[in-house]
């Protein structure tokens, strides 16, 4: 059974929180690709929908959304996901993960396109304001 790390973030507020799903929950995420959309409620996110950014699978490695499928592959790469070049023209062979969700994957990456997260925005407002008034 596959189990995930859901990083969740929510442009509106530029803030983010961090999932743990896993159990019928995590196998909503299973075959899907980055670009996707996902129901918010698979992490508790009711009346939200999530659109799967990127990730990593358990050795470390990003998923990259120009790789078919869920399986490694080693792609020569001049900059993006999963290398950045240090000189000009430089390029490298880097081995990534495809952009298919499987149970190889540990974290997932997410954004809310629709809908309200109302994760944090009022706790963190509420600290900053109180921190603003002790000054």
């Amino acid at each position: 059974m596959a189990d995930f790390k859901v990083v969740v973030s929510d442009p509106d507020t530029g803030r983010t929180q961090q999932f743990e799903v896993d159990g019928q929950d995590a196998n909503r995420f299973l075959g899907r690709e980055l670009g996707d959309e996902v129901d918010g409620g698979a992490v508790g996110l009711d009346g939200t929908t999530l659109d799967l950014t990127g990730g990593s699978d358990d050795a470390g490695r990003p998923l990259r959304s120009d790789v078919a499928g869920p399986a490694l592959k080693e792609v020569l790469l001049e900059g993006g996901v999963g290398f950045a070049p240090s000189r000009d023209g430089e390029r490298k062979r880097v081995t990534v993960r495809g952009r298919e969700i499987s149970d190889a994957v540990v974290q997932i990456n997410a954004k809310v396109v629709d809908g309200d997260a109302g994760f944090g925005a009022d706790e963190a407002d509420e600290a900053d304001e109180a921190d603003d008034a002790d000054e």
